[in-house]
């Protein structure tokens, strides 16, 4: 972090800014707002609805601002995507003076449709300037924010709550949209502007479809659905399930924080890893088998002949924060790697198009996680639920270890390249052909990239017997 230049840490500072006061603003109503639909005739049904449709309507735009990144512009599609959020912010919080039943229900869901549309631009643009800004640290830059992220998502409910008891329903919605203004004005003003950087790059040349249709990415999408599965799954059901053990309301609150928590301790570490040291494949898998463990305890599964005791939960849920975090942050990084290495530019046309992907499965997952946990709950119980859960995850791990060993091993990193015999013996003269030798320098370096492409240079050289390499 040391190297980074004034306008990384510019960027840096205010994404983290961003990222909190968003994810605040878009988690605060969860403790009162069901509360309030009651109140005005609402059924269970209804409000859980206006819940989903924020992650529905992430899935379903977030491919199409990928896609059209380039075109919209980064910075813009940041600062007009977290404006829109704190303005429907805002608005929320005036629903309270709506009477009717189906007005209220109806205005909820406009409001939330459109505040998911402006969250997901902000998300999409900002993954994308991450990638485009730490090109060599994209997973522990990812990490990094994701932790500003989930700590607004802990505090967004705790400070909802507490500002609901102070002022009534519209206190929360009117100060912490204000902050996310604020937020927003800040990062007008300080983000760097990306038109000159981005404006000799080509079009997305393709589609999240495209993207798709490589193998390591469409895994990398499943493991992601899979992961926002299991906290959807654990969101909609944890409470009921931890009922007999008849927790205070603020410890319950505090189980529902566990598995955030760790989550965000630990996503730095995944994403330093990433970048330098593992394969993030390798995290995928570990992440797999953690998470497998997790909903093994928590159930306990019907294989399990153990009780549900709190220490068993408290452990599981950690588990569980460390084993989708690792595979969340290693599935970002890898992803974007596969697909410049699969042929798509190394452009904000491709960041887009990832970012975009990323955002748009999370919010699948995030929508498909409590609607079937639900019904599996009441269909099966909770510890038969989580062996659905559990296969999710089996899947991702031994795809990702058959893809592991199937795949062909990307060449390692070195200063020389392997020339035909003809052309250079030893290691030295290769170096002064490439320039990587001391006494080679740029010019040679140059030369070299000059008669490589010149067919004269290979004359009289045979098809059978010319071999090079070009790093």
């Amino acid at each position: 972090m040391g190297k980074y230049t004034r306008q990384q840490w510019l960027t840096l500072i205010v994404f983290a800014i961003a990222d909190f006061c968003s994810a605040v603003c878009v988690s605060l109503q969860a403790p009162f707002y069901p509360m309030m639909a009651e109140s005005k005739g609402a059924s269970p049904t209804q409000y859980g609805f206006v819940f989903g449709i924020f992650e529905l309507t992430v899935f379903i735009v977030c491919p199409i601002y990928g896609t059209y990144l380039n075109k919209i512009g980064p910075k813009f599609m940041f600062n007009a995507g977290i404006f829109t959020t704190a303005t429907t912010c805002i608005m929320f919080g005036f629903l309270d003076r709506v009477n009717d039943t189906t007005a209220f229900i109806g205005l909820s869901f406009v409001i939330r449709i459109v505040e998911a549309m402006g969250n997901s631009g902000f998300l999409t643009a900002s993954f994308s300037i991450i990638a485009k800004e730490f090109p060599e640290n994209v997973g522990a830059t990812f990490a990094s924010l994701e932790t500003c992220f989930g700590l607004g998502m802990i505090v967004g409910p705790t400070l909802g709550g507490a500002l609901f008891e102070l002022g009534g329903y519209t206190l929360p919605f009117v100060t912490l949209g204000g902050m996310l203004i604020g937020a927003a004005s800040l990062t007008f003003c300080i983000l760097p502007s990306y038109g000159s950087d981005f404006k000799g790059e080509s079009e997305s040349s393709g589609n999240v479809l495209s993207l798709l249709k490589v193998p390591s990415i469409a895994l990398a999408a499943y493991a992601i659905i899979a992961s926002s599965i299991s906290i959807g799954f654990l969101q909609a059901t944890l409470e009921p399930h931890l009922r007999p053990l008849e927790l205070s309301p603020f410890q319950l609150g505090l189980m529902f924080v566990l598995n955030g928590a760790t989550y965000g301790m630990f996503a730095p570490l995944w994403g330093w890893l990433c970048d330098k040291h593992i394969n993030p494949r390798i995290v995928v898998v570990f992440g797999a088998f953690v998470t497998m463990a997790a909903f093994i305890i928590v159930g306990p599964s019907p294989f399990l002949p153990i009780p549900t005791t709190l220490p068993l939960c408290i452990f599981a849920l950690v588990l569980h924060g460390t084993g989708f975090g690792a595979e969340l942050v290693a599935t970002f990084t890898s992803a974007h790697k596969d697909a410049v290495a699969n042929g798509f530019p190394d452009d904000i046309s491709t960041y887009g198009l990832v970012s975009g992907m990323w955002t748009s499965t999370f919010a699948l997952g995030a929508f498909i996680g409590p609607s079937a946990a639900g019904a599996l709950f009441d269909w099966c119980g909770f510890a038969w639920a989580t062996v659905w859960v559990v296969a999710l995850h089996l899947v991702v791990a031994v795809a990702f270890i058959t893809h592991l060993c199937v795949s062909k091993k990307p060449p390692s990193e070195g200063l020389y390249t392997k020339i035909h015999n003809s052309l250079a013996q030893h290691d030295a003269e290769k170096a002064s052909l490439i320039g990587g030798g001391a006494a080679g320098g740029k010019k040679s370096e140059k030369a070299f990239a000059t008669n490589i492409t010149d067919s004269s240079y290979f004359s009289g050289v045979s098809d059978s017997s010319s071999e090079y390499y070009v790093y």
